[in-house]
């Protein structure tokens, strides 16, 4: 069975300092690490004085290392659960993880939608400068199956589970709903067994979604490959965020031409990383946005 611990399995309070001021309901959520065992075959070990850099370089903000994914749980208050679950994906270029703005903020705000969350902490910095997401595809694809296989046990559906990502976390989400059937690690246990697809997927200002992780310019790379089998989508960008938004769009359209149900909101301004955070741009409520798409499309039905 995967090891279990409260928050922050890997860094320890002493070495914090402190902890996430503005996230402090994270602290009484259980954090469950997704590999029992060895990591997959073929994963990149660092260097020790480069994993000792990158850890004195934590802040309240970001976390700059992970070596063993985790998933945070966020369950639905009992009340209003309705059965459906997220798996968010913090975005950080595959570098760094934002992790109470895109990770720990978004979960508390899926409870308030009776939606149960767990936080993917995936690994980074980048191991392989060709493949960047591959490892991070390893922990996202493991995370879909064990919560499949432990969805009775956090009462929830095990058809209504879904992946949010932001920037680079939105390029995850992007690849665990195309490139579901890449077998990207060898089977670990009867977790596995199950399947990898998620049911309806959340890129939110997705990023490096051009050949070569580019997202300069106007194209879908390779590796977006959407079939009718693709999951449900939606979709939140700005036109002023680099070329993400032509490119969202373009999925947009490559999603309609295989008859896959999507929605895209495209707001002219905002940039990036925002979050859920509000602002004075209407891109600040594109969640309740999401959230009426989450209803209309059945995934919130008790």
């Amino acid at each position: 069975m995967p090891f279990l611990n409260r928050h922050f399995v890997y860094y320890s309070v002493a070495s914090l300092g402190i902890f996430f001021s503005s996230c402090a309901f994270a602290e009484d959520h259980v954090e469950l690490e997704i590999w029992p065992g060895d990591l997959p075959a073929g994963s990149v070990e660092m260097a020790p004085s480069v994993i000792a850099k990158l850890k004195s370089e934590l802040t309240q903000e970001r976390i700059r290392f992970v070596d063993r994914a985790t998933l945070t749980i966020y369950p639905a208050p009992e009340k209003i659960a309705n059965g459906c679950a997220v798996i968010i994906c913090p975005g950080g270029g595959y570098n760094i993880l934002a992790w109470p703005k895109e990770g720990l903020e978004v979960a508390e705000w899926f409870n308030s939608i009776g939606v149960t969350a767990f936080v993917l902490k995936y690994r980074v910095p980048r191991r392989n400068p060709d493949k960047i997401h591959w490892e991070p595809m390893q922990d996202v694809q493991r995370a879909i199956r064990l919560v499949r296989h432990r969805a009775k046990q956090w009462n929830i559906d095990p058809e209504r589970i879904g992946t949010l990502g932001f920037s680079a976390g939105g390029h995850l989400t992007v690849m665990s709903g195309v490139q579901y059937k890449t077998k990207s690690y060898e089977r670990v246990d009867a977790a596995d067994d199950l399947s990898c697809r998620p049911d309806f997927i959340c890129p939110i200002y997705a990023a490096y979604l051009g050949d070569k992780y580019t997202d300069r310019v106007a194209e879908l790379g390779s590796l977006v490959t959407v079939t009718k089998d693709t999951p449900p989508t939606f979709m939140a960008v700005t036109w002023d965020d680099s070329m993400r938004g032509a490119q969202s769009a373009l999925l947009f359209a490559r999603l309609r031409e295989h008859g896959v149900p999507a929605e895209l909101h495209a707001y002219a301004k905002g940039g990036h990383g925002y979050g859920m955070r509000p602002s004075e741009n209407p891109v600040s409520k594109w969640n309740e946005q999401l959230h009426v798409w989450l209803k209309s499309s059945g995934f919130l039905s008790r």
